[in-house]
């Protein structure tokens, strides 16, 4: 079982970075979408500073953050990477069902990806991390560029939204509505 003090702050910045952005957004009634915990059982506790020292995930978690944008549900999770290349290792089996059986629900899944070394955010629909996962469960590559992925789902912010990850996901559901208008006409 994973010690959650190993790897307690890793991504933590990113973390925070779009709780101030979804804060803003429920803010001004853009979108309510919150962080969801992961269960931990505590097996050490500072006394003194009441504190928890030493703890084990109680299971495994499924994706960092669920909401609703304007009735449209949505789940995503949040990775940092410090090279160009990110690890697929990164994300568990369990995470792309979950959030394939939530785009099979009509919901729409994806991932904030942050590369630190070039610090850019990229808005990954979950079609596309499933094309890489599906890649390396074929014996291709066990990773992937960030240059492989739509640079045109590269994530601005801006002093009032950090991370404005909105505006990318309505870029996402528009692509999404020309497939199904072009599913329609065949």
């Amino acid at each position: 079982m994973p010690s959650w003090n190993s790897r307690g702050l890793r991504g933590s910045v990113l973390e925070e970075a779009i709780n101030i952005t979804n804060e803003k957004y429920r803010q001004e009634k853009l979108a309510l979408v919150q962080k969801i915990p992961t269960p931990i059982t505590p097996i050490e506790i500072d006394p003194k500073k009441r504190h928890i020292t030493l703890a084990y995930f109680d299971q495994k978690s499924t994706v960092d953050y669920i909401g609703t944008v304007q009735g449209i549900p949505v789940c995503f999770d949040a990775k940092e990477c410090a090279k160009n290349v990110f690890p697929l290792q990164n994300i568990h089996a369990h995470q792309m069902q979950y959030m394939q059986e939530f785009e099979e629900q009509k919901g729409i899944a994806f991932f904030i990806l942050y590369f630190s070394k070039e610090d850019a955010y990229y808005y990954v629909p979950f079609r596309d991390m499933k094309l890489f996962w599906e890649r390396a469960k074929k014996g291709g590559r066990k990773s992937f560029r960030r240059e492989e992925l739509d640079a045109s789902y590269q994530i601005n912010y801006t002093n009032q939204i950090y991370i404005h990850y909105l505006e990318m996901l309505a870029k996402d559901l528009e692509y999404r509505e020309e497939k199904a208008s072009d599913w329609r006409k065949e």
